[in-house]
C-alpha cells in the first residue's frame, strides 16, 4: 500500500527453436512487460512466413465476422442483460506451434471463406440492384408531372434529348440563351414544381455542343431516365413489381446469410481471436535480438511472479536458457514501468488514479487515500439517504453482475458503492432522506427526523466544515509530498516547497483555534511566521520575478482551498433540487377531478421521476467535482503522475483458452 509492486529486470537467452514456445508461455502468463533489446553484436528479430500469415489472416477473419455478425442471432438484450451478463464460453485450445495453428486457420478458410463470400457478392449485388430500382422509381415520380412516355425523353438519331431540373429564376434566362444561341433550333416541355422547373430540353445533335455550355451555366441538374416504355405512373407500377420481387430475392439471401453465420460465426470469433494474439506476438518480435542459433529477450515483471516465471521458462526450454535477474538502478528510475499494488477495498480506485496518471517508482501511491477521500467528498456533495440507497442497489447489481467478468463496469461499480455507502451516511448525519420529504412526513405523523446539520439553514457551518475539511486535504498532500522529498534526497526542496505550506495550514488552524482560547495567538504566529519565510525563501529561488510569484503562489493556495466550498456548493444544490420537487408534489397532491384523485397520480409520477431525475443530474456533478478536487487541488501539492504504467505482454481470451503443451 502506498508503493507500487517491486520491480526487476528479467533478461532471457535461449535456442531459436524455444521462442515461439517461449513467446506463447510468457504471453499467456501475461506478467512480462516486454522492452527492446539494444545490443550491437545482433541483428532484431523479424516475423518468419508463419507470424506474417496469422496477422494477414486476423484482418482477412475480422472483415468475414464483421459480415456474418450482422446476421448471427442476438441474444438476449435489456437492462436484466446489462446487469447480469452471460459469460462467454471458452473453447480449448492445444497449442503446439504456431506453424500448426496456422495449418488449421487454413484448413478452416478453405471451406468457410468461399461459401461466405458466394453469399456476401450475392447480398451485395441484389442491394445494389435494389438500391438502381429505388432510384428510378423516384425518377418516374419526378418525371410523372409531365405525363409524357418516358420512350419520347431518350435520344433518336438525329435529335439529343435531355430531362432536368433548374432553378425557377434560372428556367426563363437558361431557355431565353438556348433560343437565342441556336437560332429557335430547339424544343421544350416543362413543368414548374417546388422552387423548380422540370424541363425537358430537344435540340439537333449537331447543336448539343453549344447547348451544352448553356446548360452547365445555368445548374441543370440532369435525369437519367429509366428504361422503358409508356408514362411515368405506368413504368412506376413495372418497377414496384420489379422492386417487390428483388426485395424478395434479398430476404431469401439473407435468411442463407443467416445460415451461414450459425454455421460459421462461432468458429470464426475462436479464430480470430486466436489469430489476434498471434499477430501481437508478431509485432513483439522486434523486440528482440537473435542470431543464426539464439535470442534475447529483455523485460520488467513483477518481483513477487520471478520464481514462478523461472520455473516455467525452463521447462518450455527445456533448461537450455539462461536468465537473469537484475534490481533497478537509481537510473532507472524514468524507465521503471509501474503496476499498482493496494488492498483490495482500494484496488477498484486504481481506475481513477490511472485516469490522472500512475506515479513514478519513487512517488507515493494515493490511491488508499483517495479511496477514502473521494468516496466521502462524493457523499458530502450527494449528501441524500434515499439518493445514496438507489446508487447503492444498482451498484451493487452490477457488482455482482459483473464480478466474473471483472472489466470496467465492475471496478467502476465498486466506486460507486462505496461512494453510496458515504452518501447515505452524509445523508443521516443531514437528515435528508429524498430531501424534506420524510420531515413533511413526520409534521404530518408527528414525529422529528433526527439531524446533526440542516443544510439549508445552516449553510455557514456547512460552509466551515468545508473549509476546515479542505485544510486537512491539503496538509495531507504536503505532508506526503515532504516525506517523498526527504526519502528521495530533496531535503531543501522539502523544508521550502512542501514544510512551509504544512507550517501555514497548522498556523491558520491554530489562529481560529485561538478565537476562543488567546494562548494560542502567539504559537500561531510563530508557526505562521517561519512557515511563510520558507515559503519565502523558495519564492526567491525562482529569480527576478520572485515578488510576482510570491503574491500570485499564495493567493494560488488559497484559491485552492477556496475551491473546497463547491462540498458545501453541492450538498445545497442537492438540497434544493429535492426541496423543490417536493414543493411542486405538495402543490398538486390535493386536486381532484371529481371523484378521481388526479394530484396524487400525478405527484407520483412527480415525486418518483423528479427524483430519479435529481439523483442521476447530482450524481454526476458529484462524481467530477470530487475527482477536480484530488486531480487539481490535491495532486497537486504532492503528485506528478508522470511514471509509466505496467503493460504487460499478455493475451485477450474470451473465447478461447488455450492449452500450451510444454
Amino acid at each position: 500500500m502506498f508503493k507500487p509492486h517491486e520491480m526487476v529486470k528479467l533478461e532471457v537467452i535461449s535456442l531459436n527453436r524455444y521462442k515461439d514456445k517461449l513467446l506463447t508461455y510468457l504471453h499467456e502468463e501475461g506478467v512480462v512487460e516486454i522492452r527492446e533489446v539494444k545490443v550491437d553484436i545482433a541483428q532484431k528479430d523479424t516475423p518468419n512466413e508463419f507470424y506474417r500469415k496469422a496477422a494477414s489472416y486476423s484482418i482477412g477473419i475480422s472483415r468475414l465476422v464483421e459480415f456474418l455478425g450482422a446476421f448471427k442471432k442476438e441474444g438476449k438484450g435489456g437492462i436484466k442483460s446489462f446487469i447480469f451478463p452471460e459469460p462467454l464460453p471458452k473453447n480449448p485450445f492445444k497449442y503446439t506451434s504456431i506453424e500448426d495453428l496456422v495449418k488449421e486457420v487454413e484448413n478452416f478458410l478453405e471451406k468457410a471463406e468461399p461459401e461466405i463470400k458466394k453469399v456476401e457478392q450475392k447480398l451485395n449485388s441484389t442491394t445494389t440492384e435494389i438500391e438502381r430500382i429505388k432510384t428510378d422509381i423516384n425518377i418516374l415520380e419526378l418525371l410523372s408531372a409531365l405525363e409524357i412516355d418516358v420512350a419520347y425523353m431518350r435520344g433518336t438519331k438525329f435529335l439529343e434529348i435531355v430531362a432536368g431540373t433548374v432553378d425557377r429564376e434560372k428556367f426563363s434566362p437558361m431557355i431565353e440563351e438556348l433560343t437565342k444561341t441556336l437560332e429557335k433550333r430547339i424544343a421544350y416541355v416543362s413543368k414548374e414544381l417546388k422552387g423548380q422547373y422540370l424541363v425537358v430540353v430537344v435540340v439537333l445533335k449537331q447543336d448539343y455542343d453549344k447547348a451544352n455550355p448553356i446548360l452547365a451555366k445555368y445548374s441543370f441538374g440532369r435525369i437519367e431516365v429509366p428504361e422503358g416504355k409508356g408514362t411515368p405512373r405506368e413504368l412506376i407500377k413495372e418497377y414496384q413489381s420489379k422492386l417487390s420481387e428483388k426485395e424478395r430475392e434479398l430476404e431469401d439471401i439473407k435468411k442463407e446469410a443467416q445460415a451461414i453465420s450459425e454455421k460459421y460465426y462461432d468458429k470464426l470469433v475462436f479464430y480470430q481471436e486466436l489469430m489476434e494474439n498471434e499477430r501481437e506476438k508478431a509485432n513483439t518480435l522486434s523486440n528482440l535480438a537473435r542470431t543464426n542459433m539464439t535470442f534475447a529477450l529483455f523485460g520488467w515483471t513483477p518481483k513477487e511472479n520471478v520464481d514462478k516465471l523461472i520455473k516455467g521458462i525452463k521447462e518450455v526450454t527445456e533448461g537450455k536458457v539462461h536468465i537473469n535477474i537484475k534490481e533497478p538502478t537509481e537510473k532507472e528510475l524514468d524507465d521503471i514501468p509501474i503496476k499498482l499494488k493496494n488492498p483490495g477495498w482500494a484496488k477498484p480506485f486504481e481506475l481513477l488514479t490511472e485516469m490522472f496518471g500512475v506515479p513514478k517508482y519513487n512517488e507515493f501511491d494515493p490511491t488508499p487515500i483517495l479511496a477514502f477521500t473521494y468516496s466521502f467528498f462524493f457523499g458530502f456533495m450527494l449528501t441524500d439517504f434515499m439518493y445514496g440507497l438507489l446508487i447503492g442497489v444498482i451498484a451493487a447489481l452490477l457488482v455482482k453482475g459483473h464480478k466474473h467478468l471483472e472489466d470496467g463496469t465492475y471496478q467502476f461499480s465498486k466506486i460507486l458503492l462505496w461512494s453510496a455507502v458515504f452518501t447515505m451516511i452524509m445523508g443521516v448525519v443531514f437528515g435528508s432522506y429524498f430531501g424534506d420529504a420524510l420531515q413533511k412526513v413526520g409534521n404530518v405523523l408527528g414525529f422529528n427526523v433526527p439531524m446533526a446539520i440542516d443544510a439549508m439553514r445552516g449553510a455557514l457551518t456547512v460552509l466551515i466544515i468545508a473549509l476546515v475539511i479542505g485544510l486537512i486535504h491539503l496538509f495531507i498532500g504536503y505532508t506526503m509530498g515532504f516525506i517523498v522529498k526527504l526519502r528521495n534526497g530533496e531535503v531543501k526542496s522539502a523544508l521550502t516547497e512542501q514544510l512551509s505550506w504544512m507550517l501555514i495550514i497548522i498556523g491558520v488552524s491554530l489562529f481560529a483555534i485561538s478565537l476562543n482560547n488567546p494562548a494560542l495567538a502567539l504559537p500561531a504566529k510563530a508557526v505562521f511566521g517561519v512557515g511563510f519565510i520558507l515559503f519565502i525563501i523558495a519564492e526567491l529561488s525562482n529569480g527576478g520575478l520572485a515578488a510576482l510569484m510570491i503574491i500570485s503562489d499564495f493567493f494560488g493556495f488559497i484559491g485552492n482551498w477556496l475551491s473546497y466550498a463547491r462540498l458545501m456548493a453541492l450538498a445545497l444544490a442537492t438540497s434544493g433540487i429535492a426541496m423543490v420537487i417536493n414543493i411542486l408534489v405538495g402543490m398538486i397532491w390535493g386536486v381532484k377531478l371529481g371523484p378521481v384523485p388526479l394530484g396524487i397520480l400525478i405527484g407520483l409520477v412527480l415525486f418518483i421521476g423528479g427524483h430519479i431525475f435529481s439523483t442521476a443530474i447530482n450524481a454526476l456533478g458529484a462524481f467530477v467535482h470530487a475527482l477536480r478536487l484530488h486531480y487539481v487541488e490535491f495532486f497537486g501539492t504532492f503528485y506528478s503522475g508522470e511514471g509509466k504504467k505496467f503493460e504487460p505482454f499478455k493475451s485477450k481470451r474470451e473465447v478461447s483458452k488455450l492449452e500450451l503443451e510444454l
